[in-house]
Order: structure tokens, then C-alpha cells, then sequence
């Protein structure tokens, strides 16, 4: 089969479309033909060999952590799917990836793709899904009637959690630039801040239940959405290079999010696909032998929105 893997860590010009062996499932596992992959950032962070303690791999590794496909050979003591099932899931971190034409899969982290949208394009969902999901309500613990800020609402993360906080009852405001606040408002934001000329601290005037930070801000910026935050409430934080900001005085947490896999989450994320109520927005479609291409985009700032990646058809 074809894959997109590095030998060594580094650059993009690390990355080699290449031939390799097609993988067999062991126990527990499936080998899923893959639709489509998506770029994540953590994944240049992993060439860039950034992320080696939390995220050792064996190399040469394929990145790619997010997966849509069908499943085409089950290992031993699989149950629940069947060759032929249209299927999505995130990956682990430190196995190979599915920017490839196959890959394999633990069977527990799958959820069965949604029929609504393209199956390739649920490749956009399962990482930025699960990001949004985990952040609002394992560690918000969102209930309506809340205020949520969605701080880089413009972003792959924040499409999601904005339509994920609105569908729950919340009042939601988003910052987002010129380029992002149709899509943002689209999505069901109540108040749009335009963080190009607004400070978030000078829009937000009344407190609000949960800060939501997906944007590599200022130290201090990030700093300030404490204050934001009613007493009791909470930030949640995914980039998690700069420490979430805490208020212990008023019960304020500052809470380093971690996405991990979850296949029950998946399986709402996709009834609600499904159902209407979430809408998958994918930038841009890009054929696997442009990865090195889009990797060398990605660390030049150039890559807006959710990108999937697509391994040659048959």
C-alpha cells in the first residue's frame, strides 16, 4: 500500500509518500481502508519530534490520528463491527497513523460513521468533535442557561463547540476574525467579538460560566479570561504549552485539556450529524501525495479551517 511517513523526526521535508507493507489486525483490532485522514496540528508537532515525551512513536511513523473508512479484515475476538462498516475514530497518538491507504485499529475506539455527510469528509470530525464535546461538558459541565466564551471561535474546535454549547441551552459568545464570523455566527454564537480590533476583556461584560480557550493568545491575554469567569465557574484550555489560569480566591479552575478517544461520545457527535443538529465543515479536500505540501502550509500559518487528506482510489 501507499503511506506518508517519516524516518526521522524534523521539517516537513521529512515526510516520504512511499510503499509499505499492508498491515494485518492482531486481536482487538480492524483494518480500516481509509477515505480520508485530516490534518491536526499536533501532528507537526509529532514530525517535528515536539511531542516525544507524551507522545513517544516508533519510527518510521505515519501520522494521521484521525480516520474514516471501511473496515475490510477484523483480528481475533472482534465484535460489534463487520467487514464493510463504514466507520470513524481517533487513533492512538503513538501508533501509526491512517495517512495511508490502510490502517489498522483498536475496535473499541470506532463509532460507525454518519450516513448524512460524505464518508470522507468524517474524517473532519472525530479529534476537533471530541475536543469541543470534552472540553464543554467532562470539564465545563455545561447545563443551559449557561454563558460560554468561546475564545478563537474561527478555528476547526471551535465550529464544533459553538454549535455543541448553543444546542445545550447556553448563551454563547465567540471571538473571531472578519474572515471567521459569518461561519462563527452560522454556527449559533449569540455575540461575535472581533478580536482583530476588540479586546476580549473590554466585549465581555457580564460574567460568564465557562471560558473556552482554543487560540494561542498572549500569556497574558489568556491570564485575563480568569476574570472573566463568575465565581465557581471554570477555563478550560487546550493549548496546553501555556498553563490554564486559576482564581482559587473565588473557585475559579483552570483546567489543561487532553482530548482522548471515546467511541460513546463519537456515536452522539454522529446521531447529532445525523439528526441535523451539528453541521461538518471541511476547508478543503487534498490528495495524500500533498501532505509533505500541507504540513510545510501548516507551519507557515497558511492552513485555515478543517483539511482531510484523501489516499489514492483504487
Amino acid at each position: 500500500m501507499k503511506a506518508v511517513r517519516f524516518h526521522e523526526y524534523g521539517d516537513p521535508r521529512v515526510l516520504r509518500y512511499e510503499d509499505v507493507e499492508r498491515p494485518l489486525p492482531g486481536a482487538g483490532e480492524v483494518r480500516v481502508r481509509v477515505a480520508a485522514t485530516s490534518f491536526n496540528p499536533v501532528d507537526g508537532n509529532i514530525r517535528g519530534g515536539f511531542m516525544r515525551g507524551p507522545i513517544p512513536v516508533v519510527l518510521p511513523h505515519t501520522p494521521g490520528i484521525d480516520v474514516a473508512g471501511t473496515v475490510d479484515a477484523l483480528g481475533e475476538g472482534v465484535d460489534g463491527i463487520a467487514v464493510g462498516d463504514d466507520v470513524i475514530g481517533f487513533l492512538p497518538m503513538n501508533g501509526d497513523g491512517a495517512a495511508a491507504e490502510y490502517v489498522l485499529a483498536p475496535a473499541a475506539i470506532l463509532a460507525r460513521a454518519p450516513k448524512s455527510v460524505p464518508l470522507a469528509d468524517a474524517a473532519a470530525v472525530p479529534v476537533v468533535g471530541l475536543t469541543a464535546y470534552q472540553a464543554l461538558f467532562d470539564h465545563g459541565e455545561l447545563t443551559a442557561g449557561q454563558r460560554v466564551l468561546v475564545n478563537g471561535a474561527g478555528g476547526a474546535v471551535g465550529g464544533y463547540a459553538v454549535q455543541l454549547a448553543k444546542k445545550a441551552g447556553a448563551h454563547v459568545i465567540a471571538t473571531a476574525s472578519p474572515r471567521s464570523s459569518e461561519a462563527v455566527t452560522s454556527a449559533g454564537a449569540d455575540e461575535v467579538v472581533d478580536h482583530t480590533t476588540t479586546g476580549v476583556t473590554a466585549a465581555v461584560t457580564e460574567p460568564v460560566d465557562i471560558a473556552l480557550n482554543l487560540a494561542p493568545v498572549d500569556p497574558a491575554e489568556l491570564a485575563a479570561l480568569a476574570t472573566l469567569v463568575r465565581p465557581g465557574g471554570v477555563v478550560v484550555n487546550t493549548t496546553v504549552w501555556m498553563p490554564a489560569p486559576s482564581d482559587e480566591e473565588r473557585g475559579v479552575r483552570g483546567i489543561d485539556l487532553f482530548v482522548r478517544s471515546d467511541a460513546d461520545q463519537l456515536a452522539k457527535l454522529v446521531a447529532m450529524i445525523d439528526s441535523g443538529e451539528l453541521h461538518v465543515a471541511v476547508t478543503e479536500r487534498m490528495p495524500l501525495t500533498e501532505l509533505p505540501a500541507l504540513h510545510t502550509r501548516a507551519a507557515e500559518g497558511g492552513v485555515h479551517g478543517k483539511v482531510i487528506v484523501v489516499p489514492p482510489a483504487d
